[in-house]
């Protein structure tokens, strides 16, 4: 009985992974409160927490599932994180879209992705901090290239890039290492596709 008091009292908490304070969001009480009780009701935790800089980018890998999404919404809620996401822009549907703005989405059109890197530039003039989300595979299914647009963004915006992971192995959410990119696009996407080998998404066979 003591021993399983003992690994409660160790799992991480949301006060563990405090967000700092010129990223956070104004959320309701109600609505951070949701967030942290979904992800506790399915199991999953958060470890790490977001750096502390002015402008960070966040990698999101293995990007396997819908339920990526669905987790990453969650944490972000519980969080009270202020930050936004690169998502393909026919999730942007009537009905759903105010719903994805609100959370921070920025549609992404793939036969114009200068529009996003402007976007993402009009954001960093808006807002003294900000936290972005992307996810490097750019689609669920299994790739071997993965995109480098966000190492362009990071470099024009002067963002600090911070890996994070979905490990549905041990359902949790890691906030993880930061990354200092070399200059070589192929070197930097080879390391930190080698970072991620530690996780395991919902379908592993995917990524």
């Amino acid at each position: 009985m003591a021993n399983r008091a003992n690994r409660a009292k160790k799992q991480p908490t949301f006060e563990d992974n405090p967000v700092p304070q010129h990223l956070r969001a104004n959320r309701s009480a109600f609505t951070r409160w949701f967030g942290k009780a979904f992800l506790r009701f399915f199991g999953w935790r958060v470890e790490g927490s977001i750096t502390n800089a002015e402008r960070v980018l966040i990698t999101a890998a293995p990007h396997t599932s819908n339920w990526d999404a669905v987790l990453g919404i969650a944490a972000v809620l519980g969080l009270n994180v202020r930050l936004h996401f690169l998502g393909k822009h026919t999730i942007f549907v009537p009905g759903l879209r105010w719903f994805m703005r609100w959370l921070g989405g920025i549609p992404v059109n793939r036969q114009n992705p200068e529009g996003v890197i402007e976007h993402v530039n009009q954001l960093v003039e808006k807002h003294d901090g900000l936290v972005i989300v992307i996810a490097p595979e750019g689609t669920r299914k299994k790739t071997e290239k993965w995109k480098t647009g966000f190492l362009r963004i990071a470099e024009a915006n002067n963002c600090k890039i911070q890996m994070g992971a979905l490990d549905f192995e041990h359902k949790r959410i890691v906030l993880g290492d930061l990354y200092q990119p070399t200059g070589d696009n192929q070197a930097d996407i080879a390391n930190i596709k080698q970072w991620y080998t530690q996780f395991e998404g919902k379908y592993p066979d995917q990524f």
